[in-house]
């Protein structure tokens, strides 16, 4: 699934149920697998003003319940007798409709949404034009200045963050920098292992803009 779609999805998500505070999140892509920096989207959701938890690699168990819920919709979606990817959707979602509305649970005596109001919505609206005014290059930039990434200097001088190339300096050929995002400067800070400044690049790519086309990549030169 394109991570464009992945956006729109929980954009979809937050206008049905409301905008969360916080999302548990693993470490699969397009959320999280980038290396030892966060991804597009992860940036994306930072700027919403969302707290994410990543769940350790291969520990389904830091999230039971969901882990739980998509074992159950698998089996009460029955997807070995749909016909098709409209009949599976329609089945799961008659599926989450019975789960939270009439399905009780013993020693409960009434339904999950009887029991947690709360469930109808979080309370705070989401709209594309309140992303418009609320999402946050500061909160990104901030969030994004507590990470530090290892690079290799390549045999040219150069290291790569977000697939874009970065010159450090041939002389440092064959070494390990360090990485990390200088809010202040807006800028990538390459350091040795000491700690001791070799370089500051600009950082295009961490923009609003940019942020929110979820891609960092270069354009391909026709």
């Amino acid at each position: 699934m394109p991570v464009t779609a992945v956006q729109e999805a929980l954009r979809q998500q937050f206008g049905r149920w409301g905008w969360p505070r916080c999302l548990r999140l693993d470490n699969g892509v397009p959320r999280g697998n980038w290396n030892d920096l966060p991804t597009p989207l992860a940036l994306w959701l930072v700027g919403l003003g969302l707290t994410l938890h990543f769940n350790d690699p291969g520990c389904p168990t830091q999230n039971p319940k969901i882990e739980r819920a998509q074992g159950t919709g698998q089996r009460w979606g029955e997807p070995e007798r749909c016909a098709s990817v409209a009949q599976l959707q329609a089945n799961l979602d008659e599926a989450d409709r019975i789960h939270r509305e009439e399905y009780v649970t013993p020693p409960a005596s009434c339904s999950r949404l009887e029991l947690f109001p709360a469930l109808h919505h979080s309370g705070r609206r989401y709209t594309r034009a309140w992303e418009r005014r609320t999402w946050s290059p500061a909160a990104v930039e901030v969030h994004l200045s507590a990470y530090v990434a290892i690079r290799k200097v390549s045999a040219t001088g150069h290291v790569t963050v977000y697939d874009h190339g970065r010159y450090v300096g041939q002389q440092h050929a064959g070494s390990h920098v360090q990485v990390q995002y200088d809010p202040q400067r807006h800028g990538w800070l390459i350091a040795d292992h000491q700690g001791g400044e070799l370089r500051c690049h600009p950082a295009p790519e961490i923009t609003r803009e940019q942020i929110a086309k979820l891609t960092f990549r270069k354009p391909r030169r026709k």
